[in-house]
């Protein structure tokens, strides 16, 4: 029998949605534990198929409850399930994560906040060379998937580097993200958990090449003891 995501977990967002408070959620709480169980199983199938092809340590399966304090928005509770799987580190680098909505689904990865160091890094190996970033980009199967790079950049260019240098395209970034949207009938099909398996397969080019940037120096020589 398929591992799948319960239709029901869309039904019950779509009722929170219209009723996003303490009164209604603790009346349906038994309710959302119950769908929580099921949609664990399905982030914890994907950390198994993980596991198969690259070295993730572990899964996370983010709190419905809403962090309202630095929030306009003060309703209660999220209206969706969000789930991040940690590869090994500090050999590796990068993260995989898997959002479930209604009518908004979609899976991530790459590096949603490098650090400071982590960030110039990137930069300095970007404006050095750009071919072999590019080349893992413009694959076709890879485009097929995942287009280009989504998130934050800064206008022109980033402090210490020229606007007018030819890669500033991509050194002017300051997250390095790839996402793929899925409808709701896409994310409840039998054979979802094989989508997503076969997109993060996709990405280990990717990985692979920042893995090596972001624990070498310019020349190099590894930062890892």
């Amino acid at each position: 029998m398929a591992i799948t995501v319960p239709k029901k977990a869309f039904t019950f967002f779509k009722n929170l949605e219209k009723n996003n408070n303490r009164e209604w959620f603790n009346e349906h709480k038994p309710e959302f534990k119950a769908i929580e169980v099921e949609v664990k199983e399905f982030y914890n199938n994907i950390l198994k198929n993980l596991q198969q092809h690259d070295d993730v340590d572990k899964m996370k399966m983010f709190r419905i409850y809403r962090d309202v304090r630095f929030s306009k928005n003060k309703t209660p509770y999220k209206t969706h399930f969000g789930g991040s799987f940690s590869r090994q580190k500090p050999q590796l680098r990068g993260g995989y994560y898997l959002h479930l909505a209604p009518g908004e689904s979609f899976i991530a990865t790459g590096f949603w906040e490098p650090n400071k160091e982590d960030l110039l890094r990137i930069r300095k190996e970007f404006e050095l060379d750009d071919q072999e970033i590019r080349a893992i980009l413009n694959n076709k199967n890879f485009r097929s998937i995942w287009g280009g790079f989504v998130g934050d950049e800064v206008k022109t260019a980033p402090k210490g580097f020229s606007k007018d240098h030819p890669n500033i395209d991509l050194i002017k970034k300051k997250q390095f993200i790839l996402t793929k949207k899925y409808t709701d009938k896409e994310v409840l099909a039998p054979d979802f958990l094989n989508e997503v398996n076969t997109a993060f397969k996709v990405i280990r080019p990717y990985f692979n090449y920042m893995s090596d940037v972001l624990t070498t120096d310019l020349n190099g020589v590894s930062l890892i003891d």
